[in-house]
């Protein structure tokens, strides 16, 4: 690995240039290739970053009042943003059972609703909570949120709020990062994930792969279906 132990500094992020309401403005970023050192890098400054901590599952950043945002800019999905005591009990309420709730207003999955409730009822009982504290996590970390310069990886687009820091790796794993088992594995050294961790990964890439079908429709629909069953 390019570096050990933990960092002391969380993963970069775009620099803000300007932000009214009809624009954001970042510092624009050479582009470069990828590289393993790069990789590492990332895996421990995310461990960093996850490290840092939120207040609470569900927690929004600091000095915002309102709910989030996923999905393409013009026009995102609204995500509930209210601190809640464990993760299951957040990822249940305010994830599935709320694009359940904007699946169905779009005539998705009225058959198979109760699927998904029965995997929101497995996380609300807290069959999957671990006890670790909420990780300050991106929220919506797949490869197209990662550019790649010649400083190292700039982290972009992010849904920043309270939660499990595996829903950043699921989310990484979803659409195959580059250099992702290095990514990982520079993670894993730093701050060591939990047993069974790969088991849960399609759990936390339920929630984006049903924002997909929400806003792309066509596979994504019944990928959704498919994975909520392996936890049903």
């Amino acid at each position: 690995m390019a570096r050990r132990g933990p960092s002391r500094r969380g993963a970069q992020v775009a620099e803000l240039q300007d932000v009214d309401l009809d624009h954001i403005d970042l510092l624009q970023y050479d582009p470069a290739p990828s590289t393993n050192v790069q990789a590492d890098e990332l895996g421990v400054a995310l461990a960093a970053t996850h490290a840092a901590g939120a207040p609470a599952f569900g927690a929004p950043p600091a000095r915002w009042s309102s709910h989030g945002f996923i999905g393409p800019a013009d026009s995102p999905l609204p995500m509930p943003l209210e601190p809640t005591d464990t993760w299951g009990a957040f990822f249940a309420e305010q994830r599935i059972r709320h694009l359940l709730r904007l699946g169905r207003s779009a005539g998705l999955w009225a058959d198979e609703t109760p699927t998904f409730e029965r995997v929101a009822a497995r996380l609300e009982s807290g069959e999957f909570d671990d006890g670790r504290p909420p990780a300050r996590i991106h929220g919506d970390l797949w490869a197209g949120n990662i550019l790649w310069t010649r400083q190292g990886a700039v982290l972009i687009d992010p849904a920043a709020h309270g939660g499990h820091a595996e829903t950043d790796l699921a989310m990484l794993l979803l659409f195959t990062a580059p250099h992702i088992a290095r990514i990982i594995a520079a993670y894993d050294e730093a701050a060591p994930l939990a047993d069974g961790w790969q088991e849960r990964v399609g759990l936390h890439q339920l929630c984006p792969v049903m924002v997909h079908a929400l806003v792309f429709g066509g596979e994504y629909v019944g990928q959704a279906v498919r994975m909520a069953e392996s936890y049903a």
